[in-house]
Parts: structure tokens; sequence; C-alpha cells
């Protein structure tokens, strides 16, 4: 496609924005960040004296607040499923089941044995 003078003129439009917003951008971060503008000038500031600078040994290393490590109890009595029969302990499918996924075979054994049961009662 060729430069036209539309072009260029709002590529240094979006040039003279880029420096704009820079600016702004910086005394947004100075100021969430708590540097004051009297306090030090932006070539000699440096990022350490701002915030904590950790390498990636420092983060990889198990510190000793995270040694001591809680374990949650779980109760696991009712989310066993019979991998082969997709079932729980009541004889009911799991909640993530989609309904599609049950075999048909399965669903007229449990019809019959549900039908069973209720004649007798």
């Amino acid at each position: 496609m060729a430069k036209s003078l539309r072009s260029k003129w709002k590529r240094k439009c979006r040039a003279v924005k880029r420096v704009r917003y820079g600016q702004k951008e910086l005394e947004r971060l100075k100021s969430i960040l708590g540097v004051d503008k009297t306090q030090v000038k932006t070539e000699d500031l440096d990022i350490s004296d701002i915030a904590e600078v950790k390498t990636v040994e420092d983060i990889k290393k198990p510190s000793e607040t995270s040694a001591v490590e809680e374990v949650m109890d779980v109760d696991d009595s009712s989310s066993k499923v019979n991998l082969k029969k997709l079932r729980n302990k009541n004889g009911s499918y799991p909640v993530w089941l989609h309904p599609r996924k049950i075999p048909k075979k399965s669903k007229k054994q449990k019809r019959k044995i549900q039908k069973r049961k209720g004649c007798k009662s």
C-alpha cells in the first residue's frame, strides 16, 4: 500500500501520543509506588530503591514459612466412583458425568432393579 500524506500524519500523531501517554503512565506508577517527585529524579531512580528485588534462585528456594504446610481434611467417602460402572457407593452417577455418557445397558438394569424394589414394598 502506498504511503499517503494522511497515513504519515496519523503516524506522526501516534508518536506524539506515545510520548505524552508514556509520561502520564510514569507519573501514575510513581504515585502508586509512593515515590516523591522532589525525592528522586527519574534518571537516578533504581527499582531496588522502590521494591524488593528477588532473583530466580531466591524464588525457587523453599522458605522457612512455606516449610510448615497445613494439610486440609477432605471427606472422600462420597467422591469415590467405580470407574467401570461410573457410580458411587449409593448407586447414583456423579454430577460431572453427562447423561449421554451413561451406557444404555446400565440404564435398563437400574430400571429393572428399581421396579423390583417398588413391587416388593
